[in-house]
């Protein structure tokens, strides 16, 4: 008897009990689907955070109070205490306000809300590529100018289509020259200078924005990014020694949110693996009993196979290929599912958030189910084919 003819067979049998099938495949189908689908989002995550932190430069960090203390209000950053930053902390270029104003903006007839905030020249700036014109300069910042640099975002709000540098727009109560218009951010939902709009000296933004207020949270600029760590420690202790002691500071930069988002997929992707294992389990075990009810059922048959000539292999084989094909279908169509659920929210969110599309790892997908079908077959269909193989064809002859 050939292969195909074993295939064949085995085929028959599940395509005449359809619902007791699909009721047996459904634990193998769901976590073969949670696996493959986590991890295509894992996938589609990871070349969006990696887009994402792309663009945030390593020499700067923010830095804001811890908001689990007591006495928030008393830990709250003033612009003062930035300008004294930058001549006592060590490695500290300069300290500005992060964040940004929600203010009225206007361009040409056009008029939108937009959020206005300070940045910094090139070198400490995100590396979102330019569009139009040219990023901010260190003569920019020296000298406070009225020039300002618009987001992609801001862009489209005020429908630039064409360069608009050398030309001026208006927001709030001052008027700013356009030199630089920057292409798609990829920062996403983090917090950073890309969140910003309409972006202007920093300088700017303190004289006519940032005088009596209370800052939220300071981005930091380092001359060393090699001495980050140092530098936050630094200026935790420095601030919390400036309000007095007793308040605390939080600091975070690439890294730090990048250990944070693995974090958090470490423990999704644990809690998907033990959802996935259970329904191995269980998928395996339905599969156990059934192939088991199956054996029972065909006892005559496979004493009169066995009367007639058929080995025990030719038997074995012939149950091991049906469990084969009951778990082979299971993790196909898990397989399916769990590349379109995974696809469908990376297209929906991810990419939508971030700007980044991240190929579906079809080979990993392809292995995971492959290496599903393999053990439940192995784990769970053996027993059944042996049982089978290893009856007397005497007494399965007179099986009733």
């Amino acid at each position: 008897m050939r292969i195909s003819q074993y295939w064949t067979e085995a085929l028959s049998v599940l395509a005449a009990n359809r619902t007791r099938t699909l009721l047996t495949a459904i634990g193998l189908i769901i976590g073969v689907m949670a696996v493959i689908s986590i991890q295509v989002l894992g996938v589609g995550m990871s070349g969006a955070i990696t887009g994402v932190l792309s663009a945030l430069n390593d020499r700067t960090f923010f830095v804001l109070p811890n908001q689990q203390q007591t006495d928030f209000t008393r830990a709250a950053i003033k612009l003062s205490d930035l300008q004294r930053a930058k001549n006592e902390v060590p490695n500290v270029v300069d300290a500005i306000p992060a964040g940004g104003q929600t203010l009225r903006a206007r361009y040409g007839h056009r008029t939108r809300r937009v959020t206005l905030g300070a940045q910094a020249d090139e070198l400490y700036s995100a590396t979102t590529p330019l569009r139009y014109g040219r990023k901010l300069t260190p003569d920019d910042i020296q000298q406070a100018r009225h020039v300002a640099v618009l987001s992609d975002k801001a862009a489209e709000k005020l429908a630039i289509t064409s360069d608009p540098t050398g030309t001026s727009i208006r927001v709030g109560e001052h008027r700013y020259t356009i030199v630089g218009v920057l292409n798609k951010s990829t920062e996403g939902i983090i917090p950073g200078p890309q969140s910003v709009e309409v972006g202007i000296p920093y300088t700017t933004y303190e004289r006519e924005y940032a005088r009596g207020r209370l800052i939220v949270f300071a981005r930091v600029l380092m001359a060393d990014p090699a001495l980050v760590t140092k530098t936050e420690a630094d200026m935790q202790a420095w601030l919390s020694k400036v309000k007095g002691g007793r308040v605390e500071y939080q600091t975070f930069d690439r890294k730090t949110i990048a250990k944070g988002i693995d974090g958090v997929f470490g423990v999704v992707t644990f809690i998907v693996a033990l959802i996935g294992a259970i329904s191995l389990l269980v998928a395996g075990i339905g599969i156990l009993n059934i192939m088991l009810v199956s054996v029972a059922e065909r006892t005559r048959e496979i004493g009169l196979r066995k009367a007639i000539g058929a080995t025990r292999f030719q038997v074995l084989l012939q149950f091991f290929i049906e469990a084969l094909a009951l778990s082979a279908f299971g993790c196909l169509v898990g397989m399916v599912l769990g590349i379109a659920i995974g696809a469908a929210v990376n297209d929906l969110l991810i990419v939508k958030l971030s700007g980044i599309v991240a190929p579906i790892p079809w080979l990993r997908s392809i292995v995971i189910a492959t290496g599903f079908a393999t053990i439940v077959t192995v784990v769970f269909g053996t027993y059944p084919a042996w049982r089978a193989a290893t009856l007397d064809p005497i007494e399965a002859l007179r099986y009733e």
